[in-house]
Parts: C-alpha cells; sequence; structure tokens
C-alpha cells in the first residue's frame, strides 16, 4: 500500500496537482512515519509556496536536527519569508570546509567500489563483495548529504549578501562549488554578481575538481566533466580570458549543436557588446526575445492574462538586450518593449530597468531616475540599475551624487571594474586628477589581473599586456595628458588603439581615442603624425561607424574636442565630435603654416557645430569661428605680401627698360591688364607635396575670382591692392617717353590660375594626396 501511495502522490507532483499530492502524502506519513517521506510532504508544501505549513511538518520530530535535507528545507522556507536570521541559526554560520578535502576522497572510493563491486574467486565464479543494493544505497546517500551541504552553503551566501556581508557571501557561494562542483545556483551568483574579478573568476573555475563529476555512464564521465567546464566558462567575465571563452563557446556550437541556446546566444552577445559592436549584439539577443514573445502573445488569453510573466525566457537576457537598444538608438523599439513589460509583468526589476533606459534615451533625466531607482529597490543586487541611477546625475553633471552612486555599485559589485572606472572618470571631470588616477588604476588592475601601482608608471615603454577593457586605458592617458606627461600619455593612447584591434572592436567607437592621441602628438610637436592621426578619425568616420561609445552598462565615452573627460551618459554626439576633428585639423594646418587648407577645414567645422543645435557642438562651433577669423586674417596678410612681392617684380622688370609707348595707350592697357588679371590665389604653392584636403564648395567659391563680386572681405583686399598697384604703374608710367611700347609684363603663376592646365594639374595633386 505504501509503494503504490508513494506513486499516487509523485505521480500527482510531477502533474503539478500540488492538492493531491499533499492529500496522498499525509497518508503515506501516517502509514510509515517515516522521515523520508515527512520530507516529500514538506517539500511539496514548499513547491506550492506553503512555507509555514512545510516548517511546522519539519520541526516535527526534530527532523532538522537528524536530517541534512530537512535542515536545508527548512532554512530555505525562511529565506524565502526574509527571515534570514532565523535561516542562519538552522545552518550555521560556518562553512563544512574539510567536506572539500573528503569529497574527493569519498568520490574516489565510489569509482573504486564501482569498478571493483564483483570480486572473481579462484574457481572463476564471482562473488559480490557486499550487496549491491547495500552499496548503492550508500553510494546515494553519501552522495545526497554532501550536495545537501553544498546547498546549505549557498543559502549561507545568500543569507550574507542579504545582509551586505559580501566577503562572507562570497567564500560560501566559493566552498559550495568546491564542495559540489555541480552547484550551479552558487557558481552563478558569483558571476552574476562579480564578486570576483575576471582573473580570480579564471582562476577559481581552473581550482575547481571537475574529474569528480559523476554520470550514469562511466564511459562518458570525461567527457561530461569537460562538457561541464565549458558551459561555466561561458558564464566567465568577458574581459578576462577572449582565447578561452571563444574555444568553449565555439565548441559547444558546433559539437554539442548548442548554437541556438538562448544561453549560448546571450554569451556571444555580451562578448560583442564588450567589443562595442552593439548592432551585431542587438541582433543576437532580439533573436533570442523574437520566437518568445511572439509565443508569448499568441498565448495571451482573452481576459488579457499573459501566459507566463517573463515572456518566456531569463530575465538576463533584458539588460543587455536594453543597452543595445540604448546604444544603437532605438528608442521606439525602447518605447514598444516598455509598454509590453509593463502589461505582462508589471512587478519585475526589469520593466522599471527598460522605462528607465527609454526615458534616459530621449534625455528625460529625472523620469529615468525615478524608474531605476524603483528597479533597485525591487532588486538591490542589480548592477545594470544601479549603474544607470548614477548615470542619471552624471547626465545633469550633478558629480558628487553621481560618485555616492557609483560607490555603492563599487561596494555592491567588488568585482566588476565598471564603478571604479565611472569614479575616475566623474573625479577627472572635477579635475581631481590624483583621485582619477587612483581609480582608474584599480579599475584598470581589475580589468587585467594586474597588481595595483605597479602596471602603470610613466616613461615605461610597456605598460600592460594585451588584455582588460581599452577604455581604462584611454581614461589614464587623459590624466597624463592633464598633469602634462604627455610621452604616457601618448603610450597609453596607442595601447588602448592595438587593445581594441586586438578584441576585434569596432574601430568607429574609439574615434575619440584616436583624437586624444592626435592632440598629445600635437602638444609634443609632432605635427605631421597628429595630423594623420585626425585624417584616420575622419575617414573612419566617414565609413558610417558609430562615433561614440556611451558607458550605459558597459563602457564609457572615450573623447571630447580638446581631450575626452567623461560625460557620464550618451557621449558625444555625432556631430560634435566630427566637428571638433575638422576643428583640430584647422588647427593644426595653421601651425604647419598651411593658411589656405586650415581655412577650409575650419569652414567645414563651423558648417558641422553650426549645424548640430546646441550644447557643447554650439560652443565648439564658437571657438571655431574664432580660429577661423584669425586664419582669414593670416591668409589675407599672406595674399597681400603676395601681391607686394609681385608689384616689386614687376617694377624691377620695367626700371631698366627703354621702350616708349603713348601714354593714353599705356595707360589704357595698364587698366586693361588689372581688370584682366586674376584675383591673387594666396595658397602656399612652395608646400604643394604636403597634405592637401578637399575644399567644400563655399570654400571653394571663396577662393576664386568669380567670388570677387560676392561682397567679402577678401573682395575689399583685392580693391585696395589693385588702388595701390594703379598708384605704382602710374608713377613708373610717367617717367616713360611716349611714343614707344611698353614691354610686356612678367607672367606670374597667379595669373594662370583660370586655365585649363593648371587647374587640371592641381586637381591631380589633389587627387594623389588623398590616395
Amino acid at each position: 500500500m505504501e509503494k503504490y501511495l508513494r506513486n499516487w502522490r509523485q505521480d500527482a507532483f510531477n502533474r503539478g496537482q500540488h492538492e493531491s499530492a499533499i492529500y496522498i502524502g499525509d497518508k503515506v506519513l501516517a502509514l510509515t512515519n517515516s522521515d523520508e517521506d515527512a520530507f516529500w510532504l514538506a517539500q511539496v508544501h514548499f513547491s506550492n509556496n506553503n512555507f509555514s505549513r512545510s516548517l511546522a511538518l519539519l520541526s516535527r520530530g526534530d527532523l532538522v536536527a537528524r536530517n541534512p535535507a530537512c535542515r536545508y528545507l527548512a532554512a530555505h522556507c525562511y529565506i524565502k519569508q526574509n527571515q534570514f536570521e532565523q535561516a542562519l541559526s538552522i545552518l550555521g554560520e560556518n562553512n563544512p570546509t574539510d567536506l572539500i578535502r573528503s569529497n574527493d576522497n569519498s568520490r574516489r572510493k565510489i569509482q573504486h567500489l564501482n569498478g571493483q563491486s564483483h570480486i572473481t574467486m579462484r574457481n572463476g565464479k564471482t562473488q559480490t563483495s557486499r550487496g549491491e543494493g547495500v552499496e548503492d544505497r550508500e553510494r546515494d546517500d553519501d552522495v545526497g548529504n554532501i550536495k545537501f551541504e553544498a546547498s546549505m552553503c549557498y543559502l549561507r551566501g545568500l543569507c550574507f549578501a542579504k545582509q551586505n556581508a559580501f566577503d562572507r557571501a562570497r567564500s560560501c557561494y566559493q566552498d559550495a562549488v568546491r564542495i559540489d562542483v555541480q552547484c550551479f545556483e552558487a557558481f552563478d551568483q558569483l558571476m552574476k554578481n562579480s564578486l570576483m574579478s575576471p582573473t580570480e573568476e579564471l582562476e577559481f573555475l581552473e581550482s575547481l575538481d571537475f574529474d569528480s563529476v559523476t554520470s550514469p555512464d562511466p564511459a562518458i564521465a570525461q567527457e561530461a566533466a569537460d562538457f561541464t567546464k565549458m558551459l561555466y566558462t561561458t558564464r566567465l567575465s568577458k574581459y578576462s580570458s577572449p582565447t578561452i571563452l571563444s574555444n568553449a563557446t565555439e565548441t559547444l556550437s558546433t559539437h554539442y549543436n548548442l548554437a541556438q541556446n538562448p544561453d549560448i546566444l546571450l554569451s556571444r552577445a555580451e562578448t560583442l557588446y564588450t567589443q562595442c559592436r552593439f548592432a551585431e549584439a542587438l541582433e543576437l539577443t532580439s533573436s533570442i526575445l523574437s520566437t518568445a514573445q511572439s509565443n508569448e502573445i499568441a498565448n495571451t488569453s482573452n481576459n488579457g492574462i499573459p501566459a507566463h510573466n517573463h515572456l518566456g525566457h531569463a530575465p538576463a537576457v533584458y539588460p543587455l538586450h536594453l543597452a543595445c537598444l540604448y546604444e544603437t538608438g532605438a528608442t521606439n523599439a525602447l518605447f514598444l518593449l516598455s509598454h509590453l513589460l509593463a502589461d505582462h509583468a508589471p512587478e519585475e526589476p526589469y520593466t522599471y530597468l527598460a522605462i528607465g533606459v527609454y526615458y534616459l534615451a530621449v534625455s528625460k533625466i529625472a523620469e529615468a531616475r525615478r524608474f531605476f531607482s524603483k528597479a533597485s529597490l525591487l532588486d538591490p543586487h542589480s548592477a545594470p540599475a544601479w549603474i544607470g541611477f548614477a548615470h542619471t546625475f552624471a547626465a545633469e553633471g550633478e558629480h558628487d551624487q553621481a560618485i555616492a552612486a557609483y560607490s555603492t555599485a563599487a561596494r555592491l559589485f567588488q568585482g566588476s571594474h565598471l564603478p571604479q572606472l565611472f569614479l575616475g572618470m566623474q573625479h577627472l571631470a572635477l579635475n581631481n586628477m590624483s583621485l582619477a588616477h587612483e581609480y582608474l588604476c584599480a579599475a584598470f588592475a581589475m580589468s587585467t589581473g594586474s597588481v595595483p601601482g605597479t602596471a602603470l608608471t610613466p616613461g615605461k615603454s610597456s605598460l600592460t599586456p594585451l588584455n582588460g577593457d581599452p577604455l581604462v586605458l584611454n581614461e589614464l592617458g587623459v590624466v597624463y595628458y592633464h598633469q602634462n606627461n604627455l610621452t604616457p600619455a601618448i603610450e597609453l593612447f596607442r595601447q588602448a588603439l592595438k587593445l581594441a584591434s586586438s578584441l576585434h572592436c569596432e574601430p568607429g567607437a574609439w574615434v575619440a581615442t584616436r583624437a586624444n592621441l592626435g592632440h598629445a602628438l600635437r602638444r609634443m610637436g609632432h605635427l605631421k603624425e597628429a595630423l594623420r592621426e585626425f585624417d584616420e578619425c575622419l575617414r573612419v568616420g566617414a565609413g558610417g561607424s558609430s562615433m561614440g561609445y556611451s558607458p550605459f552598462l558597459g563602457g564609457g565615452v572615450g573623447g571630447s574636442a580638446a581631450v575626452a573627460t567623461a560625460s557620464g551618459v550618451g557621449g558625444y554626439e555625432d556631430r560634435g565630435l566630427v566637428g571638433s576633428l575638422h576643428t583640430s585639423r584647422g588647427l593644426l594646418l595653421l601651425e604647419l603654416g598651411r593658411t589656405g587648407d586650415a581655412v577650409a577645414a575650419l569652414h567645414e567645422a563651423v558648417r558641422v557645430l553650426g549645424a548640430s543645435g546646441g550644447g557643447d557642438a554650439a560652443g565648439g562651433a564658437g571657438v571655431a569661428g574664432t580660429l577661423l577669423s584669425r586664419a582669414l586674417e593670416l591668409w589675407s596678410l599672406e595674399g597681400r605680401e603676395q601681391d607686394r612681392q609681385g608689384l616689386k617684380a614687376l617694377e624691377e622688370g620695367t626700371r631698366p627698360s627703354h621702350s616708349y609707348s603713348n601714354s593714353g595707350s599705356s595707360s589704357h592697357r595698364s587698366r586693361e591688364t588689372r581688370r584682366e588679371r586674376p584675383a591673387p590665389e594666396p595658397r602656399r604653392r612652395a608646400r604643394a607635396e604636403a597634405y592637401q584636403e578637399e575644399w567644400t564648395s563655399e570654400v571653394t567659391h571663396a577662393a576664386t575670382p568669380e567670388a570677387a563680386d560676392s561682397g567679402t572681405m577678401e573682395q575689399h583686399i583685392e580693391m585696395d591692392l589693385d588702388e595701390e598697384a594703379d598708384g605704382l604703374l602710374r608713377r613708373a608710367l610717367g617717367r616713360v617717353r611716349p611714343g614707344r611700347r611698353r614691354p610686356a609684363l612678367p607672367a606670374t603663376p597667379d595669373t594662370d590660375m583660370h586655365e585649363t592646365p593648371a587647374r587640371s594639374r592641381h586637381r591631380s595633386t589633389r587627387s594623389e594626396s588623398r590616395q
């Protein structure tokens, strides 16, 4: 009868008929009064969210003290009711670390018993050393107790984490995985909450005993161990070891046909996000959500109640998907997703996170802060919610509040380098260079595993191996730039670009870092190298790549018009960055003496920045306009000087001449020559071999003779020069005797400007420079 009732109870439990399972389980317990039946009935109550009834049942007969499984279940009931002190009183505060060593011995003993359960006698017959049923039962009890001890370590970690004792929580999670390598809940807490640095994560993974993994088929035990290790590897930080992570993901995708598994796709998307390949990451996260969302909408009943609250997937996919939507500027998609989550999952933290990201994307900072705060209240250990909350203060320039929020995130997520990075960026914005350097060095140590304070020393030629976050190197380079340590700043900028290239990052995301390198080279006096860097920035930007790197949940702003200091959220608009690049080119061209090209570059900067609609870009337009006015003055002075030299040569050519002509005809000829002579071109022809940028149509028209009637400043300058030339010619011709023809004027390079061969030669030179 007991066997019949237990099968009935188990069958009802498997079908989710908890009331039937409770009713039949109570009858089984009344018949047998065994600890096993009491545990199963308590477990049914727990699955039905009847935590108090489960605790009342476990408290009978001193089950909690006698049975590890009952002790684990009782503590779990207290945790579900947020009674963490009572849970710790049952669990105890110390982990059974002796099981870490005895665990391996017991597993080897089990394998030994599995291999020698039968003894061969002298007569050829086999005899079982002990009863096979007894061995199997003891082995199952041994393994089951070890698993429950590991699970209780996991529950201790939860209790300590709720009490904000994160060091003790991390130790409990680590012991749980060391005792039972298949305790994935504890490993997931370590990875999800960033309780270890990327290097510590890799070292911890290598220290685990995956050989202890058992399988019903001993022949595939080693393969099962390797498979488990690869699954755990995909959960590591994407900054730790890209090669190991890529190999594990590729093997799981190809050999085990898990390419379309949501967890594997999510791991790939996280890797792409750290490489600033936001569009590709968005494709993967959208593929994860699309099928389940369509099924969710199709399964919605007539009264509007959805079939599932999570829309068919784990909540872990939403923060990354929202970050990708934010980075790609998909505000409409953010709006629709926020409404969908608000309708179907109104009590979930990621719903309020989605609404906060949408308001942040449309620059409604106050509303975004309110929803980020709500998400952090629902889930106090949500890293995206805390980082987004801090970003709202940084976006408004409230640096003190932003520092306080980032500090809380740094305390909650001790293994993540992002809070330390953002703290350094805020101190950099406040011009606290020493504090900024300290926080950024800490972020560098976390992302690379190096010793803080030893890897980054000004003047060293080799700064770091190729790992970690390139943005940290960029921000450290900015600190050294402001401290006038230009040599290490240049080295850090180049190292950041090299690291980004090795990680296959999107080139357009690091345009600002290359611009920072250009400014540092300019200040060092390497003008031609700096100009090449700015030209490369504009080339990458013209290729259609993203020109900004926003730091929401995974990055930061890399540059600004002069040198990048962090700006919290959003970073530079495309127009603002492109305009600042043109301004920087114009400044360099002025220093190189190429005034005409500088005028063209600065004119383009004013055009781009003036069209960006305000903000920092409008301020940049004012700077570019000031530089443009100065460049035009220099350009006009150079043109005046060239005309003076031409007139001087003209006088020297006419003085020794003794040919005479009629005064009236000479005056007419001089006026005709002056009328036909084109406006002088003030560019430096001697520097034709240097780089020449294509002029915009506006600047080209301003520099050609047809623009003489446009009423610009160059027209007035030309009129003054013509009047001065008339006076000189009249004085010279007054000394000429009538009746002799005046010799022809010597040709100058300026007089050939309208001829077709000269124009074609100029175009060919320009096209060669572009190549």
